[in-house]
């Protein structure tokens, strides 16, 4: 197939306007556990022009029952399996990609280039880490965040929620995995492709959910 092809493939399916927009759009995606492999695959799929994919860990077994990766891909670095996942569905897409721990110290020198942040760790820690250091340290970066996909439990609940211009946060807000519940791949992906979509129509103008 020819990158021509794939290009003529987008621009009818979107129209030129939408198409050239996403194209020529950057989201970084930070953690490529069930939520981030989730959102770099919709947003390559949607025709994103560069993903910027970080993560230090390596594919394990037990990513196998929600994340985006094979069986083959264990022992592999996350930025590594999912890059090659990333370039068979979408040849034209340019990816960054760094396998390194992000850290109170090193998230503003490393999203800075970015103007939307998704925020795809599994530990509320963490997440409170980024979701604060890059709203107070860089003014220029929206967060797309997610909060309470484990379970079993109704996908109803799973909302998109904006708290502020530059900071949005999808899940139900409540269910977590200390409270004994396991994370499992209908929940998280939903709460994934609410974190794609509202990436997207902020994108495309769409402040509002």
């Amino acid at each position: 197939m020819k990158n021509s092809d794939y290009i003529n493939a987008l621009t009818e399916r979107h129209g030129k306007d939408v198409y050239e927009r996403l194209i020529n759009s950057e989201v970084a995606i930070a953690g490529l556990g069930g939520l981030g492999s989730n959102v770099a695959l919709a947003l390559a799929r949607a025709g994103v022009g560069k993903l910027f994919l970080v993560d230090f860990d390596t594919v394990d077994i037990t990513n196998l029952n929600r994340q985006q990766y094979s069986i083959s891909d264990i022992g592999k670095a996350k930025t590594a399996a999912l890059y090659e996942k990333i370039r068979a569905v979408n040849p034209i897409i340019k990816i960054k990609r760094r396998k390194i721990k992000v850290t109170e110290k090193n998230a503003i020198e490393l999203f800075k280039d970015y103007p939307i942040v998704c925020e795809c760790f599994d530990k509320a820690e963490n997440k409170a880490m980024l979701i604060n250091t890059l709203l107070t340290g860089n003014r220029d970066i929206t967060v797309v965040s997610a909060s309470g996909m484990a379970g079993y439990g109704t996908g109803n609940t799973i909302l998109s929620r904006k708290i502020s211009d530059r900071f949005y946060i999808c899940g139900d807000m409540v269910s977590g995995i200390e409270k004994g519940l396991g994370l499992m791949a209908p929940r998280v992906g939903i709460c994934a492709m609410h974190q794609a979509n509202t990436v997207l129509r902020l994108l495309l103008g769409e402040k509002e959910i």
